[in-house]
């Protein structure tokens, strides 16, 4: 996932941990822009678009949760991580109701928060890709239509599949050739992510590589402990 260019909001009072802070993930290509405190923090939301929000707790004029709050009011979606210096399990529960996707206490290790911001936009964009309302996939000489779960071989009669499988194509033609992980099909699709509905998606899995084996330029490939690509050979090696 590309970095670059990812606007990050980063609301923060003490000046020299926030220009300490804007530094290091520009230097990591974030696009940062601080603000001082949280009513400048809403007003610089609301005039541009961000791909995620990192606010400290305790600021003057407005807290961390008030602004949280304000911002869930304008964009549901936005990710939203806290910084707090108080390791206080009621602050930690309140930030969670009002939207926070990750809580990060004050002195923290700037990897660690490097890894969070990477894995939340990650997962944002996955989520939001599976969202999307394509239904029509051109797939090496396979033809998939997710609505009517037609699966067409050039100009044989088309299979019917499953729900199930239909989603689980889907949802790889969506990532063709690139990693469909693992997490974001069973959330999806099985509405859960424990051992037995993994051993369940591996199944399918199967059963779609029978499908599929018709066309030696197509392939679905197991990338241990991540997920699966769809693998279109012709449009890889181009």
């Amino acid at each position: 996932m590309e970095t670059q260019n990812k606007k990050i909001l980063l609301v923060e009072d003490d000046p020299n941990f926030g220009t300490v802070l804007k530094d290091y993930l520009n230097m990591n290509d974030y696009n940062v822009t601080h603000a001082k405190n949280g009513m400048e923090g809403f007003e610089k939301f609301k005039k541009d678009d961000y791909d995620l929000c990192i606010l400290d707790v305790m600021m003057p004029y407005k807290d961390g949760f008030t602004l949280a709050k304000e911002i869930r009011e304008k964009n549901q979606e936005v990710p939203i991580i806290f910084l707090t210096a108080k390791a206080m399990k009621e602050d930690v529960l309140k930030g969670y109701k009002v939207g926070a996707d990750d809580y990060l206490n004050k002195p923290f290790d700037s990897e660690v928060l490097l890894m969070k911001i990477k894995a939340i936009i990650q997962r944002k964009a996955t989520d939001s890709l599976a969202d999307s309302k394509q239904f029509e996939f051109v797939v090496g000489n396979f033809q998939l239509n997710s609505k009517l779960r037609f699966l067409t071989y050039k100009n044989d009669a088309p299979i019917k599949l499953s729900p199930k499988e239909n989603d689980l194509l889907r949802l790889l033609a969506l990532h063709k050739n690139d990693l469909m992980p693992r997490e974001l099909a069973l959330t999806k699709i099985w509405r859960d992510d424990n051992y037995f509905t993994s051993r369940s998606m591996d199944v399918y899995i199967a059963k779609l590589r029978k499908y599929l084996s018709k066309d030696d330029d197509v392939e679905i490939i197991n990338i241990h402990g991540e997920g699966f690509r769809l693998v279109v050979k012709s449009e890889v090696d181009q």
